[in-house]
């Protein structure tokens, strides 16, 4: 049986569409479902029983058990699985699915990246052969070979080539994928910014490690597809920001924001 690594202690809310769907809720009701689902996401989304529902609540009343009976029959899909009725969230099951593919892609980068650096460290205790070397001339390449493939692979090179060879040096280690994979995740990053001025240098988007942002940047569009699914309307991209606009209102998601938390323009 393959043990479960897949239990997250942190559930994204989107804060603009929870209180979209839930206006018409007392605040009763809502702290019954902001329960539920906290109860949903320890159980790993996994379908839970009317039971465990009315302990979490800790109902004593009839009255209770209704309540939450019609937040459960809101907001939960019901299945029937012998003489028990259990629930699971749809969104909630999606979310952590994606957290779990995302988890796993992000641990077979990590082992493939210490691969790496294991087998690069064994290379180095190997004597090499002492041959002469001409002293350098001031026409000689400063750079490193890899750091010149990965800059000539840039689709724009913004700042100083040689602040980025410096930061490059101290952080090549950490990028646990091969460089042709770290120039397209930045010229992703940084395509369809119009305006050079909002494009970072080189060197910062190196010492900042944006080229973990990746895997952030992966779930944008399916970002896009649930804020649609939830009545939004994608405007575009302007800059860094995916744009929004939903009854009246007009949002925006930073793409470079870790959370994607949905914000609203002023």
């Amino acid at each position: 049986m393959t043990k479960e690594t897949n239990k997250f202690h942190a559930l994204q809310l989107f804060t603009d569409t929870f209180t979209a769907e839930t206006v018409h809720l007392t605040n009763e009701a809502i702290g019954i479902y902001i329960r539920l689902l906290s109860f949903a996401w320890t159980k790993n989304t996994k379908p839970f029983k009317e039971k465990d529902a009315m302990r979490i609540c800790q109902c004593r009343t009839p009255e209770c058990e209704l309540r939450v009976m019609e937040v459960l029959t809101e907001f939960f899909l019901i299945s029937k699985k012998g003489d028990d009725f259990t629930f699971t969230h749809k969104r909630l099951v999606q979310e952590h699915a994606y957290l779990t593919d995302k988890y796993h892609r992000r641990s077979e980068a990590g082992k493939k990246g210490g691969l790496a650096k294991r087998e690069n460290a064994t290379s180095k205790n190997v004597a090499p052969i002492p041959s002469p070397s001409p002293s350098p001339s001031p026409k000689d390449n400063i750079y490193d070979p890899a750091f010149e493939s990965l800059w000539n692979a840039l689709s724009k090179k913004k700042g100083s080539k040689y602040k980025a060879h410096q930061i490059f040096q101290k952080v090549w280690e950490y990028f646990g994928m091969d460089l042709e994979d770290v120039a397209i995740i930045y010229n992703n990053q940084i395509k369809g910014i119009e305006d050079t001025k909002f494009i970072p240098h080189f060197a910062t988007w190196l010492s900042q490690r944006r080229w973990e942002i990746e895997d952030e940047n992966n779930q944008i569009p399916d970002l896009i597809d649930r804020l649609v699914n939830l009545g939004y309307v994608h405007k575009g991209k302007n800059k860094n920001f995916e744009l929004f606009s939903k009854d009246g209102k007009n949002y925006k998601i930073d793409i470079f924001d870790e959370k994607h938390q949905i914000q609203i323009e002023q």
